[in-house]
């Protein structure tokens, strides 16, 4: 058998990528491969999270221990087959690569491969390029292309937002009646 896993990405559009992976492997051949196709180096904390249709995140998988409490299941990629946790078509899994800013890649378990086996791992899909791994935080609001210079009253969401409706605490104040005991 083996598992076909698509891998997106919400920071660039065209990107895409697709592992065919056995279901016996363990969440780190797959961490690795994933790192593999994408040209990142294995160096940083990473987390897989199993999530359900809405992409709201469950069970975490850690590359290394992480303290938790004895009353919650601890998830170690290098002990964790691939198939203990995902077993049906289209379930859907975040991959952390970068946790100082919470970015990672959108996975979806695209096909389950009946009667076939594969020995290792491999990208058999790679479309556009993969985000930078690590952000550049010198670089944030630098950029020529930057949108800050676009702030406006429709920033906040509300054409009718005027900040003196809200007194000095952010408390909308415009429609709280006086006491009158």
């Amino acid at each position: 058998m083996i598992y076909r896993f698509t891998i997106i990405s919400d920071e660039v559009n065209d990107f895409v990528r697709e592992i065919q992976i056995d279901p016996d492997d363990t969440f780190l051949s797959f961490h690795e491969a994933i790192l593999k196709s994408v040209g990142y180096k294995n160096d940083d904390m990473t987390s897989f999270f199993i999530c359900n249709e809405d992409w709201e995140r469950g069970e975490e998988i850690t590359l290394e221990e992480m303290d938790t409490s004895s009353e919650e299941d601890s998830w170690i990629m290098k002990n964790t087959k691939l198939n203990e946790l995902i077993e049906d078509e289209k379930q859907k899994l975040i991959f952390i690569f970068d946790y100082m800013t919470e970015r990672g890649f959108f996975i979806e378990l695209s096909e389950i491969i009946t009667g076939k086996n594969i020995p290792k791992p491999k990208c058999t899909n790679k479309e556009g390029e993969a985000p930078k791994q690590h952000i550049d935080f010198n670089e944030i609001g630098t950029k020529k292309d930057s949108n800050t210079d676009d702030l406006d009253e429709n920033f906040y969401g509300d054409q009718d937002f005027d900040l003196e409706d809200f007194d000095q605490n952010g408390m909308d104040i415009s429609e709280i009646e006086p006491n009158n005991e």
